[in-house]
């Protein structure tokens, strides 16, 4: 079952005499360490499925986690393993808890859309640029773990203060309606966890092993959710690579790695160096350019597959100049190697930005599509039939019900 690791992945798959941090670089196998890691317990050393739970950030991680499980352990029992995303988890905390924090067990879970309806009522304003500013505002008290109490306490201007007194009205609002938000599904449990510690006791004998995915893009709220979960007995692996780490923005702590250390003095680190998925070319300027950020840790990737070819730097006079380079290249490039268009991609920061490369492509006849665009639950009929199921389980969800009565137009609206 490991004889597919090297001797570095191996290691870190099998350890169990304590914490263990794994150091894992782009490319390095990362997620066939946490997969062959959790076969290695269910089949070596007798954990039970149900008493297992990794952690990633996205459904899409979560769902190639559990198939690669799957296929490693070949159809045999898996049932009651949890791989989900933390917001996944912290539902189902919440579920099974709801009870002991006042919510009943069918409470509503509001996005973005349906909280910045409340933002906007409670605001009085259709500002986007307010509205937008007060939801991440709010979004990263709740992930640092402070209360509308202490927002207010720590207010050193007009602006916050006003955040903060909204702060308060909104979380009465949610409690009316008996609904959550998304960074209530992990700021929630760790209230919970804090304030019943007979909860806490029994999220700790069911998970019995813990293993997360991405370490370095927690913020505070999920490493308390995780230290809790993990208790004194400390039985978890954590994978994360503080050079991958891009989500400061919205509340994610690089320092939650170093804080690893603290907590836990038998921490062991085992660093994945080795890239499986780039040429030493591209290892080396990555290297060299990483070497300039602050580190946590030490660590310096290589890779086996060969010099690879030359990196090229092309400063264009504008976004169209930019698209019709790009355009011209893979042309050329497809005609000299006699590939098919399916071998190319073209990567781009920002959705916005495909506009340019999307009218060469079609000025020059290339067929191409676009990946990502609107999720499935973003678009308007989904939202209006989920609106009616909302409504059935939880009668106190009012912007369920202001959706479903006004949806198809029946009339009513603002008197």
């Amino acid at each position: 079952m490991l004889s597919k690791l090297n001797q570095v992945q191996r290691e870190a798959a099998t350890y169990l005499d304590g914490p263990l941090l794994v150091l894992a670089g782009a490319g390095s196998g990362k997620t066939r360490v946490i997969t062959h890691k959790i076969a290695y317990l269910l089949e070596e050393r007798g954990y039970l499925a149900r008493n297992i739970a990794a952690i990633t950030f996205t459904n899409k991680a979560a769902n190639e986690m559990r198939e690669r499980v799957g296929t490693l352990l070949q159809g045999k029992n898996t049932k009651g393993l949890m791989v989900s995303t933390f917001h996944s988890l912290g539902m189902n905390i919440l579920r099974a808890e709801a009870n002991l924090l006042g919510y009943k067990k069918q409470f509503s879970i509001f996005d973005s859309s349906d909280t910045w309806k409340i933002f906007s009522e409670l605001t009085n304003s259709g500002d986007k640029q307010e509205i937008r500013e007060l939801q991440t505002q709010i979004s990263n008290w709740k992930s640092s773990f402070i209360t509308p109490d202490l927002a207010m306490e720590n207010a050193d201007n007009d602006e916050t203060k006003i955040h903060a007194r909204i702060y308060t009205r909104y979380q009465e609002t949610l409690r009316a309606y008996q609904a959550v938000d998304f960074d209530d599904l992990i700021h929630l449990p760790v209230v919970l966890f804090k304030q019943h510690s007979e909860a806490l006791l029994r999220w700790q004998m069911k998970i019995h092993y813990l293993l997360i995915d991405e370490y370095q893009d927690t913020n505070d709220c999920q490493y308390q959710l995780t230290k809790l979960l993990a208790g004194e007995r400390a039985a978890f692996t954590a994978v994360g690579d503080d050079d991958q780490a891009i989500y400061a923005w919205r509340g994610a702590s690089i320092e939650n790695l170093h804080n690893l250390r603290n907590d836990h003095s038998n921490l062991r680190v085992i660093k994945l160096e080795q890239n499986y998925r780039s040429s030493q070319r591209i290892l080396k300027v990555a290297n060299h350019l990483i070497n300039h950020n602050t580190k946590v840790f030490e660590k310096k990737l290589w890779s086996d597959h060969g010099i690879g070819d030359t990196i090229r730097v092309y400063a264009a006079r504008d976004d169209e100049n930019e698209a019709e380079s790009v355009v011209m290249k893979l042309m050329a490039h497809k005609f000299e190697h006699r590939t098919k268009y399916a071998d190319y991609a073209i990567l781009y920061r920002s959705n916005h930005l495909s506009r340019a490369f999307e009218e060469q492509l079609r000025a020059q006849h290339v067929p191409y599509t676009v990946s990502g665009g609107t999720s499935f639950f973003d678009r308007a009929e989904i939202k209006d039939i989920i609106s009616y199921l909302r409504l059935i389980v939880n009668s106190d969800d009012d912007p369920a019900f202001i959706r479903a009565i006004t949806t198809p137009k029946r009339g009513i609206g603002n008197a």
